[in-house]
């Protein structure tokens, strides 16, 4: 199975006689897949192989702004890379909490609705957490979530997005910690969109976030 290759990049030449007397650049590409098998290294991701990529909204609250946030985040996507981007709304999975009598790293799972949790995870080949900060962490729904199962997220790659009104660096930092947990290598690029206090406060659950977070694209 091929896990990474090392390729030369050749500086700009006149004519075909210059090549070996430039200097070359050695470059190591790793499918994105396989970057938690080297963790040490520094590489060029490939999404070649990220064919389905689930976006998991972290949040269940009332009036969240996380399906509209989550949706964006899905076409933003949608339009950088040639992968299917699926929405995933934790709502309208009945994980009850910690409710497995089992070890989720075994997979000797109980319940119906954990094994469907199970191959929902495990037909994606890489995932985008969407979740909000609350008190400095992030929801607890979405880390039931991810306790109910283990087997199925190792060796993926996970990219987080979070937003509230500080932004959310510490709710992702406490994420990411799970996630090296879980096995899986987070992508070191963490965006996190701030919340203006007059979105907060009206508490609408409505939002553009194309206009809203306009400022962090430039």
């Amino acid at each position: 199975r091929l896990f990474q290759q090392c390729v030369v990049a050749l500086r700009t030449i006149q004519e075909p006689d210059e090549i070996n007397q430039r200097a070359a650049k050695l470059l190591k590409i790793v499918c994105i897949l396989h970057l938690c098998a080297a963790p040490n290294e520094d590489y060029i991701a490939c999404m070649i192989h990220a064919y389905k990529i689930l976006v998991i909204m972290g949040s269940t609250r009332a009036k969240r702004l996380c399906p509209h946030i989550a949706a964006w985040v899905a076409e933003v996507g949608r339009q950088a890379i040639p992968a299917q981007f699926e929405v995933v709304d934790l709502k309208d999975w009945l994980l009850p909490m910690d409710d497995e009598p089992g070890i989720p790293a075994l997979g000797d799972y109980a319940f119906e609705h954990t094994l469907a949790w199970s191959r929902k995870v495990s037909d994606a080949h890489a995932f985008v957490f969407v979740t909000p900060q609350y008190n400095w962490g992030y929801p607890a729904p979405l880390k039931n979530a991810l306790d109910h199962l283990y087997k199925e997220w190792t060796g993926k790659p996970a990219v987080i997005v979070t937003y509230g009104g500080p932004a959310g660096a510490k709710c992702a930092r406490q994420l990411r910690q799970v996630l090296e947990g879980l096995k899986r290598k987070a992508i070191a690029t963490i965006p996190g969109f701030r919340l203006s206090h007059d979105r907060t406060k009206a508490n609408t659950g409505a939002i553009d976030p194309a206009t809203e977070f306009a400022k962090h694209g430039t």
